[in-house]
């Protein structure tokens, strides 16, 4: 049979771009093929699972405006099919007075944004938090925290009971466009299997330059992998914090900072730190391939961006081996942590979008062909916005093939 559309990417962005296609067009034969054994094994299901509030984006942007409709229709989705979530809040903690003048910044920008936040002195966030030390904070009050994992899962369960046809373990490996439809080769279980469809979509995160290469779509970006690392507090601090603790982060980098995160299941995290990754899809302690080192090396933006930001990535890198200098990160605003209580909990990769002349990509990033769209970048946080994010690109699908 011919498909109507081919999604590839079983991520939390790919998969609500199915689920809500499928709602638009429920006559529509909709293929989606996902390379792991399960959904969201990558960038979805290995962030801190923040609902975010949008806190940090420009007003009027599409990243404010998606924030903003992602958390609500991601605590509606929840609650319509009972996965569990918390809205505990988060707390921007200043720890001096360049940090307090900075959340002035972003205090502004939630009140543009519509945001409900509320500044707090010394006192009130002490009585808020007793194990945060500060000379301020912000606190956002729609911030939650979610397994995307599950909420992915039960994405891909309803476009399943609408008639969608999912297919976990099917890596494709080959993609050919004609005049009317394009065919995708992937390899399932050691064979070489075929789909035909009149249009696909991509949503590969950290492989999107390689899904466009296999259509011969010209492009002057690559996706260069950001490892963060985070760490895991003993139970016996499961009861920390009350919030989510943020830093107030440096608005010249695309990060967030060192955080402690409650997790959905009662433990706390520490992290992330930005770290350059070596490989796309290492999460391990020994992270190496050499064909995504060779793709960065060879790539002209890899080393403008590693020139424009060798004096964070040096720090980044040294308190990524020498674990004293991670925690002062975080000991900052809560000194009672010790360098024992930093236990392993498994990295994530960023898939950090670099156009040629060094420069991040911050929004989004599409490409296109006749019978195609990709995405190519889907900006943080894109699990929160996922469900804005499926809708704009399930209208820029309707308004290429109309």
């Amino acid at each position: 049979m011919t498909y109507d559309y081919i999604i590839i990417g079983g991520g939390i962005v790919g998969m609500s771009t199915g689920w809500q296609l499928k709602q638009r067009f429920p006559d529509a034969n909709i293929l989606l093929l996902e390379k792991e054994s399960v959904y969201s094994k990558h960038q979805t299901g290995h962030n801190s699972g923040v609902i975010h509030a949008g806190v940090y984006y420009a007003p009027g942007s599409l990243k404010a405006q998606f924030c903003k409709a992602g958390v609500a229709a991601t605590m509606k989705f929840c609650d319509d099919n009972d996965v569990p979530y918390n809205q505990c809040g988060k707390l921007l903690v200043a720890t001096n007075a360049l940090e307090a003048e900075r959340m002035q910044a972003l205090y502004q920008r939630c009140h543009d944004n519509g945001i409900d936040v509320e500044l707090l002195d010394a006192v009130q966030l002490k009585a808020r938090e007793p194990n945060i030390i500060g000379v301020g904070g912000m606190l956002v009050k729609d911030t939650a925290i979610v397994n995307y994992q599950q909420v992915t899962t039960k994405m891909a369960e309803r476009f399943v009971e609408m008639g969608g046809d999912a297919r976990l373990n099917h890596q494709v490996v080959g993609l050919q466009e004609t005049a009317d439809e394009v065919m995708v080769e992937a390899m399932h279980q050691g064979e070489k299997v075929s789909f035909k469809g009149k249009f696909l979509i991509t949503c590969s995160g950290l492989m999107a330059d390689r899904t466009t290469k296999m259509l011969g779509i010209k492009t002057d970006f690559q996706i260069i992998p950001f490892r963060g690392e985070y760490y895991k507090l003993p139970s016996k601090y499961n009861s920390i914090v009350n919030h989510l603790i943020y830093p107030i982060p440096d608005p010249e980098l695309p990060f967030l900072g060192v955080h402690l995160t409650r997790m959905i299941d009662g433990s706390v995290t520490v992290g992330p730190n930005a770290v350059q990754g070596w490989k796309r899809e290492g999460y391990g302690k020994i992270n190496i391939s050499l064909r995504d080192i060779w793709d960065m090396v060879t790539f002209p933006g890899f080393w403008r961006v590693l020139k424009a930001n060798i004096g964070t990535g040096i720090v980044e890198t040294k308190n990524s081996l020498w674990k004293p200098g991670y925690l002062k990160l975080v000991q900052k605003y809560c000194p009672q942590l010790k360098v024992e209580d930093l236990q392993p909990y498994p990295a994530g990769i960023r898939a950090q979008a670099v156009m040629n002349d060094g420069s991040l990509v911050h929004d989004f990033l599409f490409a296109e062909s006749p019978r195609s769209l990709h995405v190519c970048n889907a900006p943080s946080p894109a699990a929160t916005s996922a469900i804005p994010i499926g809708n704009y690109i399930c209208d820029k699908v309707i308004e290429q093939t109309s």
